[in-house]
């Protein structure tokens, strides 16, 4: 081999050595979490961004039954990873990612328009800080069950939706269990995982700054994003890039 085809052999090996490490350097699976009184479906749009950047994507169906059971369901799907993920939470979501994201196989946390309590808080005890803006009815009924207000749903919960899209999320919604909301968290995995945070700019369920304050709180790199609180369904593609940002960040962020 002459002299220069043994320098363009080792300068290709270096370069596949270094896109080698470079891809290391990335988490490839994500797992989203959905909040209440919705259901997994709502994160298409960020899971076709995802997958056609080469991630691997599986989505929690919470029963929404009890924060114990959303919390096992979002395990189960932990279970299932080949390696480790970037595991995301919408909303009450992030209080399930809170406590699911002490699992071994988390290797960063992404809360988007999203709860992040402390060891010994609820979902509820998040609001002590900022009341919910006034369009956020949640209305429980008589098994303990809540749905959000209709005739106000779409101001607290979708505003930034189509009229078809606002009328089918109303219509469709998933009760979830009172108690879910009230039961505290025994671990908050954002104190020993790096996280990243998701402001929504025109939220009607979390008012703006209580997403902000929370956002500071857990040390979280923060982007703030034009949208309602279901910011991931009408700005996919920048939910996706921050969900990106943190599978390249999150082990560098944890050495």
């Amino acid at each position: 081999m002459t002299k220069t085809l043994q320098t363009i052999a080792a300068a290709t090996a270096i370069s596949a050595s270094l896109a080698g490490a470079a891809g290391a350097q990335t988490v490839k699976n994500v797992v989203l979490v959905h909040g209440a009184f919705a259901d997994g479906s709502g994160w298409r749009e960020v899971y076709d961004e995802l997958t056609a950047r080469g991630f691997a994507v599986n989505i929690v169906q919470n029963p929404l039954t009890s924060f114990a059971d959303d919390v096992a369901a979002t395990n189960r799907v932990l279970a299932r990873q080949d390696g480790t993920a970037i595991l995301v939470g919408h909303s009450y979501g992030g209080s399930v990612i809170t406590e699911a994201g002490a699992n071994p196989k988390v290797a960063g946390l992404v809360y988007v328009a999203a709860f992040a309590p402390d060891v010994g808080q609820s979902t509820l005890d998040q609001y002590a800080e900022v009341a919910p803006p006034p369009n956020f009815v949640p209305e429980e009924q008589p098994d303990g069950f809540a749905y959000l207000n209709k005739n106000k749903f779409r101001a607290g919960f979708a505003a930034d939706t189509t009229d078809k899209d606002a009328a089918f999320l109303r219509d469709s919604q998933v009760p979830i269990a009172m108690a879910a909301l009230k039961a505290k968290v025994t671990t908050a995995a954002w104190k020993t995982k790096p996280s990243w945070y998701v402001v929504a700019t025109e939220d009607g369920a979390i008012a703006p700054e209580l997403l902000r304050s929370t956002a500071r709180r857990i040390g979280a790199t923060t982007t703030e994003v034009k949208g309602s609180h279901v910011v991931f369904l009408t700005q996919p593609k920048a939910v996706a890039d921050v969900i990106e940002a943190a599978a390249k960040g999150a082990v560098t962020k944890a050495r």
